[in-house]
């Protein structure tokens, strides 16, 4: 399932939008996130068990990069086991289904800002907040595939990460 990047969520806001650094809807945004991966979660014959929903929720719920640990400490505290595998198999399974991406530079997750998108994110990352906002890398993509072509490499995943400051904090340090 391709999402168009014109595409409206109800209230109007854009679905592919970055919105991390902006102010929006955050219930409508996490909202329709959610609908969005247990629709295409039907749609792929894939589970969505209660403890992986919820920590879909829980990466929804901000903006920004969250350990596994914090992931699995909220999920302990809601009943659904106190051992890192309930976590990481959730986490795992997000990542997998493209419902969510790890961010490598902080040994974190994000909820997948353009899930059922075939998309080329680029990450943004707050040094400060650690907010992360999810861009589109296709550009930058390219070229990294380019270069790998004309050494005879063909690039089969990439991860890109730039580290700098949100306009809030730039704001705030200004």
């Amino acid at each position: 399932m391709n999402t168009p990047k014109d595409a409206v969520q109800p209230g109007g806001e854009p679905v592919a939008q970055a919105r991390a650094f902006s102010s929006h809807d955050h219930t409508l945004c996490s909202g329709h996130a959610l609908a969005l991966a247990e629709e295409m979660a039907q749609e792929r014959n894939l589970r969505l068990t209660p403890v992986r929903r919820r920590a879909l929720e829980i990466l929804l719920e901000a903006h920004r990069a969250i350990g596994a640990y914090e992931v699995l400490e909220r999920l302990s505290e809601e009943g659904f086991g106190k051992q890192p595998p309930v976590a990481y198999r959730a986490l795992d399974f997000l990542v997998d289904h493209g419902f969510a991406h790890r961010i490598r530079r902080l040994n974190a997750f994000v909820a997948c800002g353009h899930p059922g998108e075939d998309h080329a994110p680029i990450f943004l990352i707050c040094r400060d907040c650690n907010a992360v906002a999810e861009a589109e890398g296709g550009p930058v993509r390219n070229a990294l595939d380019a270069a790998g072509a004309a050494v005879g490499f063909v690039v089969e995943r990439a991860s890109i990460e730039a580290v700098g400051q949100c306009p809030s904090c730039a704001s705030v340090a200004a």
